[in-house]
């Protein structure tokens, strides 16, 4: 049994200032990932703060074209809701890729993008993980790596972020909007969540008692076309191996512009700026694109059982590309 209180503030600077008085209180929205924890033995908050009524749980539009989507939107109601799946259809196939339709049900946004990286020696508490306790080791570099990170990766930690969510809303430049002790502030995904360094322990760039109360995405690119690909175990309830998120805009035969996300390869969503930077201006042919998805990939670490992940990742990246531009050489 782990005690602890249970609160229900009725506006969101209440439940910041509940998180931030106590260094042991923690966040409490669809619990999908929190709770779960609490039964392996992993988090043992002393107090959970409930924000569900708190945090915005509606998708508007804004000016110009863009979305502002609340934390608590669960992920069934934002894969389903018309105006992300009219302009932003990378995103509804993003979330209906992952967990379950029960899960969906329940994880809300904010949650999603908090939800911890790990890998199976995270969640077993007989074995020494940084993550978990910082300064233990990591069991994964010596023990099971099929999981592995090949990118971004340190001795500390070398496991993957679990959200395909976040690798479309990545691709899309999403900023979250988050609430904290000093008031408001606008984090671009890309900055939001962290490579493990020295401090695997952090998942993202929030101080305790920082809210995420939304997630803004801009408008869609005009003329673009995008799609999301999952590669994994078994068809449900897995997570992603490799994941690839495309956003491209063909011009006259040529890759006018192109946004790339991947998963499954990293700490954190991936953003392939090498991988971008080499498809613009090129032809669209097969060519290009395995070309563009090697660059990505130059400075991968793999090991023994985690090296197909590399040419995996090509091989997909390249196949969304195709279908995307409908190249035929």
């Amino acid at each position: 049994m782990i005690p602890f209180t249970y609160s229900r503030p009725s506006v969101a600077a209440e439940a910041v200032e509940a998180v931030t008085a106590d260094p042991g209180a923690s966040f409490l929205a669809g619990g999908t990932n929190l709770v779960d924890h609490l039964k392996l033995g992993i988090a043992s908050p002393t107090a959970l703060v409930d924000v569900r009524d708190v945090v915005g749980d509606q998708v508007e539009e804004l000016p110009r074209g863009g979305v502002r989507i609340g934390a608590g939107v669960t992920n069934s109601e934002l894969a389903a809701h018309p105006l992300i799946r009219a302009r932003y259809p990378l995103l509804s196939s993003a979330v209906l890729a992952g967990a379950s339709g029960q899960l969906r049900n329940m994880a809300t946004t904010g949650g999603n993008l908090l939800q911890r990286t790990r890998c199976p020696y995270f969640q077993d508490v007989t074995t020494p993980c940084n993550k978990r306790a910082p300064g233990s080791g990591c069991s994964a570099l010596e023990g099971y790596g099929r999981d592995n990170a090949v990118l971004g990766a340190s001795e500390q930690c070398v496991a993957t972020h679990p959200s395909d969510m976040a690798v479309a809303l990545l691709a899309l430049e999403a900023v979250v909007r988050v609430l904290g002790p000093s008031g408001e502030r606008e984090v671009p995904l890309e900055a939001f969540h962290r490579l493990p360094g020295a401090d695997p322990e952090r998942d993202t760039v929030l101080e305790h008692g920082e809210l995420i109360t939304a997630v803004d995405l801009p408008a869609p690119p005009k003329g673009a076309r995008s799609a999301y690909r999952k590669v994994r175990d078994r068809s449900s309830y897995a997570f992603a191996l490799v994941s690839v998120a495309v956003i491209v805009r063909v011009q006259s035969e040529q890759i006018a512009d192109a946004r790339i996300a991947f998963g499954g390869v990293a700490h954190a969503p991936w953003r392939a700026h090498r991988a971008e930077e080499a498809l613009r201006d090129r032809l669209v042919t097969e060519a290009s694109f395995r070309v563009a998805a090697e660059t990505e990939f130059v400075e991968a670490r793999t090991g023994r059982e985690n090296a197909f992940k590399v040419p995996l990742a090509v091989n997909t990246c390249a196949a969304v590309l195709r279908s995307l531009t409908g190249a035929t050489r």
